[in-house]
Order: structure tokens, then C-alpha cells, then sequence
């Protein structure tokens, strides 16, 4: 990346998780110019809290969006900000050509934007250390939301999972170890495999329909429609969902609610429950990433 002591990063945006990600890095050397955090006052010398506009993008090595993006249209969430934040690829341009862009998830916009000003976007979410740790945080504030939205034990309950990825293993795992009878839902002869290894019941996605009905609690972790008005219609009223696929989520939520369905899109679950937590992996990966050679 060229420089690798003193070097600038520019967090445009973010959540409670970031508030750790801006105190680790900064601690460890890193010069830090926020945009999007003028509702706060930072202590460190190394950090220089600025609107947008006053940012000199010429100086910036490296850009940390929020784990979610931005908008189609580019506008950037900044949750400790009043501020309207719109990353154009104007601003890239200004750039040095080694800078490069981090987000969690992209869109074609963001894709589009990076493509225009020559700069490499790095998904974070797509790699194994942050997907894998982070789906800790996910998983205990999902059960979080199963124990306070139901009126039953989790232990005896029965739960599907739809997705055996990272997230959906440790969903799977967790939810067993507190006694819940487990099914996961998957595509792949190697997921069932290793879903009977663990010592719950696989079911094949096409399948879903068959047994859905018996099921009290359905956690979904794909970003597809899975959970259709075919398939809500044969789920029983008292069953919940929690559906932690990000947006627009894998639930027919319009159908459920005219059933009278629970389903709760639980959304940046780790940012809400265990923000210094999830902010300690960002701030870790990206550490790595940002003085690798």
C-alpha cells in the first residue's frame, strides 16, 4: 500500500462497532479522519473528526465504509451523525492509486464507484476470520431474540436452520448445546454430511414444505426468498422467525404479517449486542490487511 507508519484511514460512517474499531487503530499508530461522527468527541491526538467535505482525500491510504455499504445511491449510514453522507467516485479520484476501499457487503453502486476511480474494494464479510467470529455475536443475540419473543423454553424446542454457511454452523451448534431439537436446511451432500456429524436432523431446502409445520422457531440466513407465502402458509401461527439474512432478507414479511406470523428481521445483530466485541474483530482484520505488504 506504500505507506505503512502513519498511515491515513478515512471511516466515513458506522455504527457502536466502530467506536472500538477507531479507538484500536488509533492506538496503534494509525492516523484516523472520521467523517460522519460529529455527534462525538475523540481524546486521541491520532484521530481528526471532520465533516465530509473538509476532508483532504489526496492524503487517504485507506477507506472504511459501515459493514453494510452504502445505498443505491451511495448515501453512507452514519449512525452519530445528523450529516447526509454520499460517497461519490469523484472523491475516489482524489485518491492516491493505492488506496483502497473496505465495506462489509457492496452493490453496484459501491462496485460501480470504485470500477470508475481505479480502486480496489475489499469486502470484509466475505472473508472466513470476520464472517466466522462475527457469527458468534450473531448467534447468542438470535437466541437473545428466540428466549424474549416466545413463551417456551429454547431447551425441547424445535428449530430449523435455513443455510449451513458460516453463520448458520454456529447457529446450529449454539442452539443445540441449550437443548433445542435441531434441523438444517441445505443444498450440498457435504452439509449433511457434516450436519448428522453434529447430531442434528439435515433437510433438504426443496423439501422445506414438508417440514416446516412442525417447527416453533425458523432462523434464516440466506439472502434469498426461501420463506414464500407457500411455504408461511403451512407454518404454525405460534411459530417465530428470525430472519438475520441481510436486506431484503429471505421472508415474505408482507405474507406474515397477514397471517399473523411472528418474524422479526433482526439485522447487524453483532453491531446491537456485542458492539465492542464485533468491533475488536473489524479492527483486527483490517489492522492486518492495512500494514500487509
Amino acid at each position: 500500500m506504500g505507506k505503512k507508519k502513519n498511515l491515513n484511514l478515512l471511516i466515513i460512517g458506522g455504527d457502536q462497532r466502530y467506536l472500538e474499531v477507531i479507538d484500536q487503530l488509533a492506538s496503534k499508530g494509525l492516523r484516523i479522519f472520521l467523517a460522519g461522527f460529529n455527534q462525538i468527541s475523540f481524546s486521541h491526538s491520532n484521530i481528526y473528526n471532520k465533516m465530509l467535505d473538509q476532508v483532504n482525500f489526496e492524503q487517504v491510504d485507506a477507506i472504511l465504509l459501515p459493514l453494510n455499504g452504502t445505498s443505491a445511491d451511495g448515501e453512507v449510514e452514519a449512525v452519530y451523525s445528523d450529516e447526509s453522507l454520499k460517497l461519490m467516485p469523484e472523491m475516489l479520484k482524489l485518491t492516491p492509486s493505492h488506496c483502497i476501499v473496505y465495506t462489509g457487503i457492496s452493490n453496484d453502486y459501491l462496485d460501480g464507484a470504485a470500477k470508475q476511480a481505479g480502486r480496489d474494494l475489499v469486502r470484509l464479510t466475505d472473508r472466513d476470520d470476520v464472517a466466522v467470529l462475527n457469527s458468534i455475536p450473531t448467534a447468542e443475540a438470535a437466541l437473545k431474540i428466540a428466549i424474549e419473543e416466545t413463551d417456551h423454553t429454547i431447551h425441547g424446542s424445535k428449530v430449523m436452520v435455513l443455510g449451513f454457511g458460516r453463520t448458520g454452523v454456529t447457529l446450529a451448534r449454539l442452539f443445540s448445546s441449550v437443548g433445542a431439537q435441531v434441523s438444517v436446511a441445505a443444498r450440498k451432500d457435504s452439509d449433511f454430511a457434516r450436519i448428522i456429524e453434529m447430531g442434528l436432523r439435515p433437510v433438504h431446502l426443496d423439501h422445506l414444505a414438508d417440514y416446516i409445520s412442525e417447527i416453533d422457531i425458523c432462523m434464516n440466513t440466506v439472502p434469498h426468498m426461501l420463506l414464500d407465502a407457500a411455504i408461511l402458509s403451512k407454518m404454525a401461527k405460534s411459530s417465530l422467525i428470525i430472519d438475520i439474512a441481510s436486506k431484503p432478507g429471505g421472508t415474505d414479511f408482507a405474507f406474515a404479517k397477514e397471517k399473523g406470523l411472528k418474524a422479526v428481521h433482526a439485522l447487524g445483530l453483532p453491531g446491537k449486542t456485542a458492539p465492542k466485541t464485533a468491533g475488536g474483530i473489524i479492527s483486527e482484520v483490517l489492522y492486518k490487511l492495512l500494514i500487509a505488504d
